[in-house]
């Protein structure tokens, strides 16, 4: 059906029905062409999208390879660095194995070199005891011979004489009288001089004897008060909120904690060797278990305080049973376990004072003593160590105290009082404590010495020597133990060599302390040379 449309404006007619085909038209094609580029613009993007999204694709499989290779180097290095390290520790062990092993060996040939010794002496014995007792019967005989020939003589001489035996006693006493006292004199010199002498040898070779058989290892231990930190985490776990769990610790156990001035460490500050190590296990325990609060604090510083104590009165019990001394008070035994905390110079004090009891006891065995005295004062001589940081007083007063107080032996309270020069020694036993305390402190590496003053006294020993007329030069020498001096010998004779020897030595006494002696060397060479051409 077809319309049309007219319209007058200002006198004039106009179609519009073309228009709007037109108009149709138009929009239609627009709509057409609009979605083909819709569609273009559409197709691109996915085709860019899928670009990217295979590029990102290969990024990352690439960096997976990256980070598998990387992962499977450093596995490889771990892998190598954990076998070298067991390398290196299997190698140690087996060093340590072979040292050991050559250390028995040498022990089993100087035991088995002593049994031969043992043997050959007690031939040599044997062989003594039968000459004497055949001697002894030769005596015997000549012994009854001279009695008759006395008898003879003796009557010849009444009837020469005109003397009767009586009268010729009395002259011939007055006479002898006379000559013995001269003859005395002089013995008694020979027999006081002789006596120094040999009593000299003779204590050398006890002592000497003593401590070949009680060979001890050379050790030194100390407390340790430092306790290191895995990680900074751990040094604020163990801080705590606002320093609550340094408090617990310190209440608990009364050591001064000091974390911040040692850095990855924790410093434990207290006099008290037992509060000290307890602070120490305590620390190390919490460490381990990881929870730090002050209540779990309280009880873990609780049960180890148990264990050290338990600890303290088994070492109290093996140090009576390893000195095999018997019938002590069962706190004593306990207090004596405290010792295995306690330090002297680096020398554990336990260990000393189970030395210093076997070194009298072989001493006192050696002359004829009272061993069990001996020993049982050696054991105790420094036990008042145990609680001089506890009671006023010195530690050989807490000790004499101590043991007054449980009711031991008057001359053990005398060895613990005399080891140290305060009183008068009262028996044989307190000298032989006191040598024994000397020897077990004074033997090279007991004790720790610092450098400085290990090398301040040998200089200040070469120079006192050196300060004397004549001498060219002086060597201190086994760790200032002895001293060897060279002098001039146009200006120094053999004779005043002796007399230098015993000045020098004299003006050590006074002005150095040093433990044991000093053996002062005196040499004097003079040497004359000449080519035959």
């Amino acid at each position: 059906m077809l319309f049309e449309f007219g319209i007058g404006l200002l006198g004039f007619e106009i179609n519009v029905l073309p228009f709007i085909f037109i108009l149709i038209g138009a929009l239609l094609i627009g709509a057409v062409v609009s979605v083909f580029v819709y569609r273009a613009v559409i197709i691109k993007k996915l085709d860019k999208a899928k670009t990217n999204a295979t590029k990102i694709i290969d990024a990352a499989k690439q960096e997976a390879n990256t980070i598998q290779k990387e992962a499977k180097l450093t596995a490889q290095e771990e892998a190598l660095k954990l076998k070298t390290e067991a390398e290196q520790e299997l190698k140690n062990r087996r060093i340590e194995i072979e040292k050991l092993n050559e250390r028995i060996l040498q022990r089993e040939e100087f035991i088995n070199s002593r049994e031969q010794n043992i043997e050959k002496k007690n031939d040599i014995l044997e062989e003594i005891k039968n000459k004497l007792e055949t001697k002894e019967k030769d005596l015997q005989e000549k012994e009854r011979g001279l009695e008759n020939k006395k008898a003879e003589i003796v009557g010849e001489l009444e009837r020469i004489s005109k003397l009767t035996k009586e009268q010729a006693k009395s002259q011939l006493v007055s006479k002898i009288e006379d000559e013995a006292r001269a003859d005395a004199a002089i013995l008694v010199r020979d027999i006081e001089q002789d006596a120094k002498e040999n009593a000299y040898k003779k204590a050398q070779n006890i002592i000497a004897m003593s401590i070949q058989k009680y060979a001890a290892d050379v050790t030194s231990e100390s407390t340790v008060t430092t306790i290191p930190l895995p990680n900074e985490d751990m040094k604020g776990r163990l801080i705590g909120r606002e320093g609550r769990n340094i408090k617990a610790i310190e209440n608990a156990t009364g050591v001064d904690l000091i974390i911040d001035d040692t850095p990855e460490a924790v410093v434990l500050s207290s006099f008290d060797p037992i509060k000290r190590e307890v602070a120490r296990i305590a620390i190390q325990k919490l460490m381990q278990d990881g929870r730090i609060h002050p209540a779990r604090i309280e009880e873990t510083v609780s049960k180890v305080q148990r264990d050290i104590e338990q600890e303290i009165k088994e070492a109290g019990e093996n140090a009576v049973l390893e000195s095999n001394v018997h019938g002590l008070h069962p706190e004593l035994v306990k207090i004596l376990g405290r010792l295995k905390y306690r330090t002297s110079y680096g020398q554990n004090v336990l260990r000393h004072s189970i030395e210093v009891s076997r070194l009298a006891g072989m001493m006192a065995s050696e002359l004829g003593c009272d061993i069990n005295i001996a020993k049982r004062g050696g054991l105790l001589h420094d036990i008042g160590k145990a609680l001089d940081q506890e009671v006023e007083g010195t530690h050989v007063s807490i000790g004499y105290e101590l043991a007054k107080k449980y009711k031991e032996n008057p001359m053990v309270l005398n060895c613990i009082q005399a080891h140290h020069g305060d009183v008068e020694f009262e028996c044989v036993e307190a000298i032989l404590v006191q040598a024994a305390d000397t020897i077990s402190s004074s033997r090279p590496g007991a004790r720790r010495e610092s450098l400085d003053s290990y090398i301040r006294r040998l200089q200040r020993l070469e120079e006192i020597c050196s300060s004397f007329k004549g001498v060219e030069k002086a060597y201190a020498i086994q760790a200032g133990r002895e001293i060897r001096i060279i002098v001039k010998p146009d200006e120094i004779t053999d004779e005043k060599a002796v007399f230098l020897a015993k000045d020098i030595a004299k003006q050590i006494e006074q002005e150095m302390e040093y433990p044991g002696q000093i053996k002062v060397n005196v040499i004097r060479e003079s040497r004359a040379v000449e080519y035959a051409k």
